[in-house]
C-alpha cells in the first residue's frame, strides 16, 4: 500500500498535512499572536447586545461579511512593526467578551497616534490609540468615531464615539460621550461618559463631580451606584512632567490607583495634541471597573489635554 501511494506518506513541513490535502492557514487579517488557540466563546451568563444595536464602526475599518457575536468587527489595525499583541487569557466568569485581557494586568499604558495632516494644518481628525500592557504588547486599539463638523466646530468638548478593538478585530469596547457643559460656573449638566462591554451594554459610568477648583470625578458601576472617586490637582499642566489622578474610595481615604498623563517632550506637548497616559489599578479588581478606568482616561484627556500649544487647558476649573 505504501508503495502504490507514495504521495500519501509525504506532508507538508509547515502542517504536517498529507499532500492531497491543502494547509488549513487562518485568514491573514486575523491571525492572532504566537500561541493564540483563538478567542473564547461568549459567556452563557452575559446579556446579548439589545435588539436594533448597529454598532457602525469608525472611518476606515471596513467591517466583514461574518460578524462575531452579532457585533461588528473590523480589519486588524496596522500598528508599529515588531509589536506583539498580548496573548487571550482563559476568560474569568461572568466577563464580558474582550475583558479576559484585563484581568491579568494592573497597568495600561495608552499612546495616541501623531495624526501627520492635523500637526500640519491644524485640521482635527479622528483620534487613534493603542492600549498596551506594563510589557509592552499591545491589548487594544481605539479609534474615535466622529463627524468632521463636530470635532472641528466643537473642539475638545465634542460629544465622540470611542471604539475600541481586540487583536481579532472585534469591537469589544464602546465609549459614548454625550455633548455637557464645559464651564466650572455650572453645577449641573457636568462631563460624563458611558462605557459598554459588549457594545449597547453598560457596564459603568464616569461623573464628574462639581467642585470649584478640582477637577473631580465620580466612577459608578452599570446600576448607577458609585463605586469609587478620581481626583486632580488644582493646575493640570503637564510642564516637563507627569500629571497624577489619583484614584480614591469613596471616602477618599484610601488611594487604590491613578492615571496619569505623561511628559512626551516639549516639541510633542507644544505642536501636537497626541498624549501618553498610564493607568494603575489593583489586579484583583473587577474587569468591568478596569474597562471603566479607561473611559476615565479618555475623558480626562479630552477635557484637559485634548488642545495644543497655548489652547491648552491649564486649568482644573470647568
Amino acid at each position: 500500500m505504501d508503495k502504490q501511494n507514495p504521495q500519501m506518506n509525504a506532508s507538508h513541513p509547515e502542517t504536517n498535512l498529507p499532500v492531497g490535502y491543502p494547509p488549513q492557514y487562518p485568514p491573514t487579517a486575523f491571525q492572532g499572536p504566537p500561541g493564540y488557540s483563538g478567542y473564547p466563546g461568549p459567556q452563557v451568563s452575559y446579556p446579548p447586545p439589545p435588539a436594533g444595536h448597529s454598532g457602525p464602526g469608525p472611518a476606515g475599518f471596513p467591517v466583514p461579511n461574518q460578524p462575531v457575536y452579532n457585533q461588528p468587527v473590523y480589519n486588524q489595525p496596522v500598528g508599529a512593526a515588531g509589536v506583539p499583541w498580548m496573548p487571550a487569557p482563559q476568560p474569568p466568569l461572568n466577563c464580558p467578551p474582550g475583558l479576559e485581557y484585563l484581568s491579568q494586568i494592573d497597568q495600561i499604558l495608552i499612546h495616541q497616534q501623531i495624526e501627520l495632516l492635523e500637526v500640519l494644518t491644524g485640521f482635527e481628525t479622528n483620534n487613534k490609540y493603542e492600549i498596551k500592557n506594563s510589557f509592552g504588547q499591545r491589548v487594544y486599539f481605539a479609534a474615535e468615531d466622529t463627524d468632521c463638523c463636530t470635532r472641528n466646530c466643537c473642539g475638545p468638548s465634542r460629544p465622540f464615539t470611542l471604539r475600541i478593538i481586540d487583536n481579532m478585530g472585534q469591537e469589544v469596547i464602546t465609549l459614548e460621550r454625550p455633548l455637557r457643559c464645559s464651564s466650572c460656573c455650572c453645577p449641573c449638566c457636568l462631563q460624563e461618559i458611558e462605557i459598554q462591554a459588549p457594545p449597547g451594554v453598560p457596564i459603568g459610568y464616569v461623573i464628574q463631580t462639581w467642585h470649584p477648583c478640582l477637577p473631580k470625578f465620580t466612577i459608578q458601576n452599570e446600576k448607577r451606584e458609585d463605586v469609587l472617586k478620581i481626583s486632580g490637582p488644582c493646575v493640570v499642566c503637564s510642564c516637563c512632567g507627569d500629571v497624577d489622578f489619583e484614584i480614591k474610595s469613596l471616602d477618599e481615604q484610601c488611594v487604590v490607583g491613578k492615571i496619569s498623563k505623561h511628559w512626551t517632550g516639549i516639541l510633542r506637548e507644544a505642536f501636537t495634541d497626541a498624549d501618553n497616559f498610564g493607568i494603575q489599578f489593583p489586579l484583583d479588581l473587577d474587569v468591568k471597573m478596569k474597562a471603566v478606568m479607561i473611559g476615565a482616561c479618555f475623558l480626562i484627556d479630552f477635557m484637559f489635554f485634548e488642545s495644543t500649544g497655548s489652547q491648552e487647558q491649564k486649568s482644573g476649573v470647568w
